[in-house]
């Protein structure tokens, strides 16, 4: 079985050395690399391929949010997920606006935070539930139902099941977490996730709760 291939960047070395030897512990995770600053992110991300990056946010040269956006731009399949603290909370709507797919705390436990990657890779976003929060509160000061753009996809309208799946996902919760919620099994949840990221013409569970709010599509509060 190949293993999910990571980059880490971060500035403290003491902080990527904690991160890959928790990762290099899962039988399916590798760490590929180590950057310690935005500039070389972006070069060893071209150079190693990795599945999945994990990056700091405030580094030199370039920050996280710049080498996300450079990132996924080069390499829209390389999943990103932004690591952060608390008094990050300024940068967390750029984060995903560049293209992150997910949002942890640094002292995220150690097996949340392989999931979070394995999840990556399904295209499951794993934000901290304050985190998204915050994410929510910038994209609900957005207009909300505003007339789609010439070049915008026309988007189905979402059921009152979709909704609930929806809002739930913006909180962060996985599969398992949203099924336990509604009284639905994971598989009824996957089959509905499958269906909002169709409607919303979305990659991910990122991309279709912020699609959503945008548009105007639902109320996440």
């Amino acid at each position: 079985m190949s293993k999910l291939r990571v980059l880490i960047a971060d500035d403290q070395e003491i902080v990527r050395t904690g991160l890959a030897i928790i990762l290099n512990h899962q039988p399916d995770l590798e760490v590929v690399g180590q950057a310690a600053d935005g500039e070389q992110a972006v070069e060893m991300a071209q150079a190693l391929e990795p599945d999945v990056i994990l990056m700091d946010i405030k580094m030199p040269r370039l920050n996280g949010i710049q080498a996300t956006r450079q990132i996924v731009a080069g390499r829209p399949k390389t999943q990103i997920i932004i690591l952060t603290t608390y008094d990050t909370d300024d940068w967390v709507f750029d984060g995903i606006q560049a293209g992150a797919i997910g949002y942890l705390l640094k002292d995220a436990a150690g097996n949340d935070l392989a999931e979070a990657v394995r999840g990556a890779m399904r295209g499951e976003s794993q934000i901290d539930p304050g985190v998204a929060r915050k994410v929510l509160r910038e994209f609900q000061r957005l207009p909300s139902k505003r007339k789609p753009a010439p070049d915008e996809p026309w988007l189905e309208q979402l059921t009152k099941r979709e909704e609930d799946v929806l809002r739930l996902m913006a909180d962060g919760l996985s599969n398992k977490d949203i099924a336990a919620q509604l009284l639905l099994s994971e598989g009824t949840v996957k089959n509905h996730i499958s269906v909002i990221l169709d409607k919303l013409h979305a990659n991910d569970r990122t991309q279709a709760v912020i699609t959503a709010l945008k548009r105007g599509l639902v109320d996440l509060e």
